[in-house]
């Protein structure tokens, strides 16, 4: 283990241990007795879980194993639950002793002479409130790790689409994203959430990116379920970031280069045609429409291997298309302003978060603060957006209130 990880595992050491100290002097006085003597061993045990799972997901990293258990992903999801507990309580209590620091100044300077409160009751209740707050997240994460990943639904949208041809209305084009393939832990529960997707009748099958983690190898268990999907004009796909392994160190970049071909070697044998940069076009035998595939273009540390000019050479203006783009970014800084017309781009990559609220009429996540585009539908100037929440999850081994999705799209013609 290199020192910079000795380093890191130190530091997070360290303010557990800081954090832990806190929490108990908090609570060691409000708390029942009967109570404390659980919750006093419970509190440096749920640092320790933490720890632990860090520490494994981190050698499993380090030594290239590449799909995930289900034994170290609830482990590590509970612990991780527990640990976001402590800080809400913590928060509590800090909130709590500042307050008290600033009564105790005022009544120091300012205030008359005379015998001060201690506002104990106070003081108890706003703890025994703060306990119950912290219970939020464990639960949150129990369900998140064991059934909320796996909560699979097809999310319908009826659009209309200006320059769709009036032969392909009704046109069903079912998309999945993010599928991250290492991260599963439970085959059956992955090949029945895809059987969803043949239940849908797609005309079209896209996946827009993120099929692994980073290993072309985590696919294995899954290449049968993916061949089995089937759509009436066929199955398309774009990479995303993850695709190109660049997360994880290969030994040469030869090794690297036989990652990606074993990736594409997948896509052929499950029956996806992947896009890299290019198009290909659906004929229904009266007209046709585009689908266009670029290859990751993101902003900040992600990477921008897409190229939309060399995607659309040579294709007429006037002809209603589908871009796959994995990075929402993309449609945002480069896309919508594009000279050529994109008539609905799918994306993907923001998983929502993961965690969130999705309900009619309240969207929130915390990767709204990242991306402007992040989730669900978006239009301007009769160009379409869509970024689905994904099918798979990664690092967090789990999700709660952003249910895995299949959007499932039924696109119909505009009249003029």
């Amino acid at each position: 283990m290199s020192y910079r990880y000795i380093i890191w595992f130190s530091m997070i050491l360290a303010s557990l241990v800081v954090l832990d100290l806190y929490i108990w002097r908090g609570y060691r006085k409000t708390v029942n007795k009967k109570y404390f003597k659980y919750l006093k061993w419970l509190i440096p045990f749920s640092s320790i879980l933490f720890l632990s799972g860090f520490a494994i997901n981190l050698y499993r990293g380090s030594v290239g194993i590449y799909n995930a258990n289900i034994i170290v992903n609830t482990f590590f999801g509970i612990s991780l639950g527990f640990f976001i507990a402590k800080l809400l309580a913590a928060s509590f209590l800090l909130t709590e002793d500042l307050y008290r620091i600033l009564l105790f100044i005022n009544h120091k300077v300012f205030a008359k002479k005379g015998k001060s409160s201690t506002f104990s009751g106070r003081r108890n209740f706003v703890r025994n409130v703060s306990l119950g707050i912290a219970t939020i997240p464990v639960l949150g994460t129990i369900y998140a790790v064991t059934k909320g990943k796996y909560n699979f639904h097809v999310k319908r949208l009826d659009l209309s689409m200006i320059r769709l041809p009036k032969s392909f209305d009704g046109l069903k084009v079912v998309q999945f994203s993010d599928f991250h393939a290492g991260s599963f832990d439970d085959i059956t529960a992955v090949q029945e959430g895809l059987s969803l997707i043949n239940e849908a009748n797609p005309d079209i099958i896209v996946f827009t990116g993120d099929l692994v983690n980073n290993r072309a190898a985590e696919m294995l268990p899954y290449i049968d379920s993916l061949k089995n999907l089937s759509a009436k004009y066929g199955k398309y796909a774009i990479l995303g970031n993850h695709d190109y392994g660049d997360y994880v160190k290969f030994d040469s970049p030869e090794e690297r280069q036989k990652n990606l071909d074993d990736l594409d070697q997948i896509f052929k044998d499950t029956g996806f045609h992947l896009l890299k940069n290019e198009n290909i076009q659906i004929d229904n035998g009266t007209d046709q429409i585009d689908i266009i595939g670029v290859e990751n273009w993101g902003e900040g540390p992600f990477p921008k291997y897409g190229d939309i000019d060399l995607a659309t050479n040579s294709l007429p203006q006037e002809r209603f298309n589908i871009l796959l783009s994995h990075d929402p970014d993309h449609w945002e800084n480069l896309l919508r302003n594009h000279p050529k017309h994109f008539d609905l781009t799918l994306s993907g990559h923001t998983h929502g978060s993961q965690v969130g609220v999705d309900i009619p009429g309240w969207r929130w996540s915390p990767v709204k603060y990242r991306y402007k585009r992040w989730l669900g539908h978006y239009t301007e100037n009769n160009q379409h957006l869509f970024v689905s929440k994904g099918f798979g999850y990664l690092g967090f081994p789990g999700r709660i209130g952003m249910s895995p999705e299949i959007v499932s799209f039924k696109l119909h013609a505009e009249e003029v």
